[in-house]
């Protein structure tokens, strides 16, 4: 995706790749309208991109024929009302189809990534989870109501968009530069309404830093080529501190009585480490490298799968910096592989609080009762879930910071 510093966090939220843009409906056919102010933000932007050393006439074809595009804006402006409950995330991003997809991919293009997996040192089973879970392996990016003038998109949000007008006006500079070059073979620029471009998803920064050429074509393309969409990918996850021959990580099993704080999204211990303290791997298998250093992740708390984390997984999260996001790629990319399901059920009788209102209504209760969330946001983070522990540890419950239904039950009954 994109450039890891500040644009990826910024772009993590809004530009989650075709993933997100396959369930949207919207049109990219949008009548153009006169719009003087649009003219002149075009001809006030100017001087910035001449600055960044782009000429006059790659830019006044990228703005030829538009005016802003209202759906980006529709689509920027949306926002989620419901938590969607990681079991249904993971159900559909490793749906039994996308498995199968995977694993004919696999097949179809060995040899690239024969040559991929030996040049960079990322497992292709990674970089073909990011393919299907960001494109579903390319298909969406035939589908005309969700492919958009990345030029376009961009510019809207930098014109319009006070709270992405940063992010925007750094991309389109960026995206105008890929124009410049001629990388890709298309007249325009084409991708999500948040820049994220390809078959696996790159915002234009991180095309400019990352983008490989594995066909000796001459171009980075990243829109027809699937050797460089897929070598792209493998470079970045590389540059992002890939360990050559290593997993994301292993599901385990807890011991009873456990130390639930340890579960805190810091604490790192060696595998073998958290060997003695009663972790075992699922089925009784053996960690392969006891001296790896992991984390603990307990998406659903006590009453779910359990994780440990290598540094794989948080080279995963670069890509999109969501722990639901790294753990369907690495759970994907095993399944592609031959693995089976989680061991382990998830706690579906008992859910995560359901939306951002019911967050903030346990982040209410939790400030009045002398627990600091760090604020009312509707937003479950690490303050807000170390006073979920921190309750939960006051009132006799297994400190394991799971925002659950039953939690919120419990804060309201006195």
């Amino acid at each position: 995706m994109a450039f890891y510093k500040r644009a990826v966090r910024v772009a993590a939220v809004f530009a989650l790749g075709l993933t997100v843009l396959g369930t949207l409906t919207l049109g990219n056919a949008t009548p153009v309208r006169a719009d003087a102010g649009f003219d002149r933000w075009v001809k006030g932007f100017w001087p910035k991109a001449r600055a960044a050393g782009i000429s006059r006439s790659v830019y006044d074809r990228a703005f030829q024929g538009f005016g802003p595009d209202p759906d980006v804006l529709r689509l920027a402006n949306r926002q989620p009302e419901f938590i969607r409950p990681i079991w249904d995330y993971i159900g559909s991003a490793v749906s039994d189809k996308r498995i199968e997809n995977g694993r004919e991919k696999a097949v179809e293009w060995k040899s690239w990534l024969d040559r991929i997996e030996s040049r960079f040192g990322v497992d292709r089973y990674v970089v073909l989870a990011i393919w299907g879970i960001e494109s579903s392996y390319g298909a969406v990016l035939d589908n005309p109501k969700i492919v958009r003038n990345v030029i376009r998109s961009l510019a809207t949000l930098a014109y319009r968009d006070k709270k992405r007008k940063k992010f925007a006006t750094t991309q389109l500079i960026a995206a105008l530069k890929i124009m410049q070059r001629g990388d890709t073979p298309q007249d325009v620029l084409t991708g999500s309404w948040a820049g994220a471009m390809g078959h696996t998803q790159f915002i234009p920064t991180t095309y400019n830093a990352y983008a490989a050429d594995i066909d000796g074509d001459g171009r980075r393309n990243i829109w027809t080529s699937i050797p460089d969409a897929l070598a792209s990918t493998a470079n970045y996850l590389s540059e992002s501190g890939w360990k050559r021959g290593k997993t994301w990580g292993y599901e385990v099993i807890l011991p009873r009585r456990f130390n639930f704080s340890l579960a805190d999204e810091r604490t790192e211990k060696t595998l073998a480490e958290w060997n003695r303290l009663g972790i075992t791997r699922t089925r009784d298998r053996r960690f392969p490298r006891p001296g790896d250093k992991a984390r603990l992740f307990l998406p659903t708390g006590a009453g779910g799968p359990a994780f440990l984390m290598v540094k794989n997984f948080r080279v995963i999260k670069r890509y999109n910096n969501a722990n639901s996001y790294a753990l369907a790629v690495g759970h994907l990319a095993d399944r592609i592989r031959g693995g089976g399901p989680f061991e382990q059920s998830w706690p579906e009788g008992n859910p995560p609080l359901s939306s951002y209102d019911e967050v903030r209504e346990m982040q209410k209760l939790l400030t009045r009762r002398g627990f600091n969330t760090g604020g009312v946001d509707g937003r479950a983070g690490k303050k807000t879930r170390k006073a979920v522990r921190d309750f939960q540890r006051s009132s006799g419950l297994v400190s394991d910071g799971y925002a659950s239904q039953s939690l919120l039950r419990k804060l309201r009954g006195g």
